[in-house]
């Protein structure tokens, strides 16, 4: 099965959200972080091979239509020229909170203090944090690069073949885009920065064991699935 979307937004620009979305109008299942961490005995060695230069994607993105966040979007490009049916959609936000949000959830080091020396902390200095020069508290150096790096996705692809896109647009853009109908239901919002802290902060950050690593990340999607259309 090939890639039919990519998401080129970075984690922290409702990726989640549009995980659940994608999903429900018939592109999923949707590869995330979360699916990482959910079988991250298999697919962190499989995402250290990206990060030595050697991708396998058929096998990394086996059995799924689209994909949304980290790590995938770090190599949209590769995916791009490695799935070139597949559209893409650039979710986005203001930079200053895109910093913010980050800042308090994803990057931040309660989070990340427990897979010091693991696998999965060389996986994520890989994909995620080599891009920022050791700078990832500097906001100014931050929501520049943001800026600057979103201009360059925007730049480097021909307009039918991406979507830029803020979920607070809802469903019609993004279904028109892949022509797909449009749900009677609300387009779904989960993970907030309070959502993912407090979860995080329950287990005193991510797990280093993969085992334990594994059971969060099934158990936060599922809480998490069961929010995205409850009305």
């Amino acid at each position: 099965m090939a890639l039919e979307v990519i998401g080129a937004g970075l984690g922290r620009n409702a990726t989640f959200s549009t995980k659940f979305a994608l999903e429900e109008i018939g592109f999923g299942p949707c590869y995330h972080m979360v699916e990482v961490f959910r079988g991250a005995r298999r697919t962190i060695p499989l995402w250290l091979d990206v990060v030595n230069g050697t991708p396998n994607w058929g096998a990394i993105f086996e059995g799924y239509r689209s994909t949304t966040d980290y790590p995938a979007c770090t190599y949209w490009r590769e995916l791009a020229d490695h799935f070139p049916d597949a559209k893409v959609v650039l979710t986005v936000r203001d930079a200053d909170s895109w910093f913010d949000s980050v800042s308090e959830t994803i990057f931040a080091p309660r989070m990340l203090d427990k897979l010091k020396g693991s696998p999965s902390e060389r996986f994520l200095q890989g994909t995620i944090f080599a891009a920022f020069d050791g700078k990832v508290r500097d906001r100014s150096f931050m929501t520049d690069w943001y800026e600057r790096r979103n201009a360059d996705v925007i730049a480097s692809l021909p307009p039918e073949r991406l979507l830029v896109f803020h979920p607070r647009d809802g469903w019609e853009p993004l279904c028109r885009f892949l022509g797909a109908e449009v749900p009677d239901k609300p387009f779904p919002r989960v993970n907030s920065r309070d959502e993912l802290g407090a979860a995080s902060d329950e287990r005193g950050g991510l797990p280093s064991d993969p085992a334990e690593l594994e059971a969060f990340a099934e158990s936060y999607c599922a809480e998490l699935k069961a929010k995205a259309f409850a009305i």
